[in-house]
């Protein structure tokens, strides 16, 4: 759970104009602008030196840098997102990421995966089946993921239909733990893990990242914020307003290495 770096990119102004499922009003530009900043501005507090790339008005999601690499201390690999409009975008991340590893693997048609769709556990590495990820991606993955001594194990979010991708519903807070959305809190692939269950009403606040000794968390959910201190964590909340409205969180502005 050590990071001493990340990748970030600001909303572009033609953010308004990316993917999204949600009808929560059109994001505010300046406002986005104010909640990335705040969030480049915890990520340091945590002690990571920051990589900032320009935003790309060619991509309006691209913001969401996580959907574009799986990175582990062992390897890196870049996806195939699931939506045609932004597998562009995965090239504007390979630069960032040759310093640290040389060598990346990379997933091949006809397999897709958005990096929202992976959570590492520790050795563990859950890979979310979902809109986004396809089954030949998540086998591409997952002989990726052997190779590096990892275990991968798959998770079907077809037909939960609140979620886009498996981090919307599933964080790793270390210490062998999993905050936890309650459509997904039986799943068997869960089962030798300690699940700190997330009410419904509380849905967005599952997607949570713990970056060294602190939890990231969406701001506006005290429940989850007083479950984490109650396990000892120190959360951080953030205001997400204008993401969620374009079915983004905070794992996804970020990659973390």
């Amino acid at each position: 759970m050590q990071f001493t770096r990340a990748i970030v990119r600001p909303p572009p102004a033609s953010f308004a104009d990316g993917l999204t499922r949600m009808d929560l009003g059109v994001p505010s530009l300046p406002l986005a602008l104010e909640q990335h900043a705040a969030y480049c501005r915890a990520l340091q507090s945590c002690g990571l030196t920051l990589i900032a790339l320009p935003a790309d008005p060619a991509y309006p999601d691209s913001c969401f840098v996580e959907d574009t690499a799986v990175l582990l201390p062992e390897g890196a690999m870049l996806t195939r997102p699931g939506a045609d409009s932004r597998r562009g975008e995965v090239e504007g991340i390979r630069a960032s990421l040759a310093n640290a590893w040389p060598v990346l693997a990379r997933i091949t048609e006809p397999g897709t995966v958005d990096g929202g769709d992976i959570c590492e556990a520790g050795r563990v590495v859950f890979i979310g089946l979902s809109p986004r990820t396809n089954a030949e991606g998540a086998a591409q993955l997952a002989q990726w993921l052997r190779g590096l001594g990892y275990e991968p194990r798959l998770v079907s979010i077809h037909g939960i239909d609140t979620i886009l991708h498996l981090k919307s519903g599933l964080s790793w807070l270390g210490d062998g733990r999993l905050l936890v959305m309650g459509a997904l809190a039986g799943h068997p692939e869960f089962a030798d893990f300690e699940r700190v269950v997330v009410d419904d009403d509380d849905l967005y606040a599952a997607n949570a990242v713990r970056v060294n000794d602190r939890v990231l968390v969406a701001a506006g959910f005290p429940r989850v914020e007083a479950q984490l201190r109650a396990l000892g964590y120190s959360p951080l909340a953030l205001d997400m307003s204008e993401y969620e409205k374009m079915d983004g969180a905070l794992t996804c502005l970020s990659l973390r290495f």
